[in-house]
């Protein structure tokens, strides 16, 4: 019995090893108080774009209502998420993020 209950305990190791953690998509939604130029430092200083990058993204929040800023691991995107509101809190925006699951 104690080699099914290893064998058991080994396939279980092996599939949690192999699989990819879920992976979330980091959304910027649009509002009508947070200007384009702080949605594009948000985007330059928390998501790491370049300056073009930022402006796409930007201007795809802004025409769309919302943008995928970035794709993370859960953990890494609830921190950008509550980075974005603390950063937009303190500026005075109503800058919304969201995280969906891919």
């Amino acid at each position: 019995m104690a080699s099914t209950d290893s064998k058991t305990k080994a396939d279980t190791f092996s599939k949690t090893r192999n699989e990819k953690p879920p992976r979330y998509k980091v959304v910027l939604h649009n509002d009508d108080y947070t200007t384009m130029e702080f949605v594009v430092e948000i985007l330059v200083n928390v998501f790491g774009k370049s300056l073009e990058k930022a402006m796409q993204i930007m201007l795809n929040v802004h025409n769309k209502g919302k943008a995928v800023c970035g794709i993370y691991t859960r953990e890494i995107a609830e921190t950008k998420v509550e980075t974005v509101h603390h950063l937009a809190g303190s500026r005075g925006f109503p800058l919304k993020s969201t995280m969906e699951k891919e």
